[in-house]
């Protein structure tokens, strides 16, 4: 029994890691297609992800449970509300993201994603009254350095890092409210925005200006293909985050920006100097003294929970104890951890 436990939070820890890593390299994949205008990807990129997640939900038979969400949000006009701005939010979320990668902005897109959990916790803070430790209150003071410097570096605002943050938090705090699986809830979002995305794609269509209609096998995979990239991350990091402890989640966010850091820097040749050494050190120590609030006070609870006494342990005891509170801390959180969470 507690084998097959292991084998469960092991597998939870990859299909996450592996969502991050793909996350992570998403910029090789617009790169590929960067002759083609950042809107006429966007829109291709929203209908073939909900084409694709149709077909999802026909593979996994969630017609009834589709078919009961919809019902649920007709009836409540805040969670169809939500709905809506969730599917806004996650458009500028991904055209900005498109458009800063294919116009060489790689670095600030990173740099976006590593603020983003400290941008979530603000928004928690100022609107769902969560409350926040010194160790975090010093690593909003450390982030706000970062970008204040950059500023006043180059002079002008990181509005790219700031909007994919903020655009990516606010999508977050929507997501609380609608509470939906992850595969209801894209097919959702993708819908919401789909019929805009056609009549883009149509109209540009008409003025011979699509990419897509020229009938280059190559270019069309890549933008049929965008749904898929879009939604498989998305949904090994639902299936995998339901395993494991959220502080283990907010380890691991930070594969994606590191990769996409090291492709622009190594891959694509971006200007990397002592302006952003500064900014990502102020930001990466921010992010230390984040997730060292993360972990220690998840490391209390359990602690509390278990009434273990480290005073009277020797020093082997205790790391057993702390790992033995982990294991069965995440088997508890199993089937319980909602992806909108994150």
């Amino acid at each position: 029994m507690k084998q097959k436990q292991y084998d469960t939070y092991q597998t939870g820890l990859m299909h996450t890691a592996l969502a991050y890593f793909l996350w992570g390299i998403l910029p090789i994949y617009w790169k590929l297609i960067e002759h083609v205008g950042s809107e006429e990807i966007l829109a291709h990129r929203v209908f073939w992800s909900f084409l694709f997640m149709m077909f999802l939900i026909q593979m996994k038979k969630q017609w009834g449970q589709l078919a009961e969400v919809i019902k649920r949000m007709l009836k409540k006009p805040l969670l169809l509300l939500s709905l809506v701005l969730s599917s806004v939010l996650i458009s500028i979320n991904w055209y900005l993201y498109i458009w800063a990668v294919n116009h060489n902005h790689i670095l600030e897109t990173s740099l976006g994603y590593y603020i983003n959990p400290l941008i979530s916790v603000l928004l928690g803070m100022i609107f769902l009254k969560e409350r926040l430790n010194k160790w975090q209150y010093a690593s909003f003071g450390l982030a706000a350095a970062g970008v204040l410097f950059m500023t006043i570096q180059y002079g002008k605002f990181p509005f790219v890092a700031i909007v994919l943050a903020l655009s990516f938090g606010f999508y977050g705090l929507t997501k609380k409210v609608t509470k939906l699986d992850a595969s209801i809830g894209l097919t959702l979002e993708t819908l919401m925005v789909m019929p805009a995305a056609l009549i883009y794609i149509f109209s540009i269509a008409a003025k011979g200006q699509s990419a897509f209609f020229d009938w280059s096998p190559a270019t069309n995979a890549f933008l049929i293909g965008a749904g898929i990239v879009t939604a498989v991350p998305l949904l090994l990091f639902a299936k995998g985050a339901q395993h494991i402890p959220l502080f283990m989640v907010g380890i691991l966010q930070y594969i994606a920006p590191t990769i996409t850091l090291l492709l622009g820097v190594l891959v694509y040749n971006e200007s990397f100097s002592g302006t952003e050494m500064i900014t990502f050190s102020l930001i990466w120590s921010a992010l230390v003294l984040f997730s060292f609030s993360h972990v220690k006070g998840s490391a209390w609870k359990w602690k509390k929970r278990k009434q273990w006494n480290c005073r009277k342990a020797c020093p082997c005891a205790r790391l057993f104890s702390f790992i033995e509170m982990n294991f069965r801390y995440t088997i508890r959180l199993a089937g319980r951890v909602e992806e909108d969470e994150f």
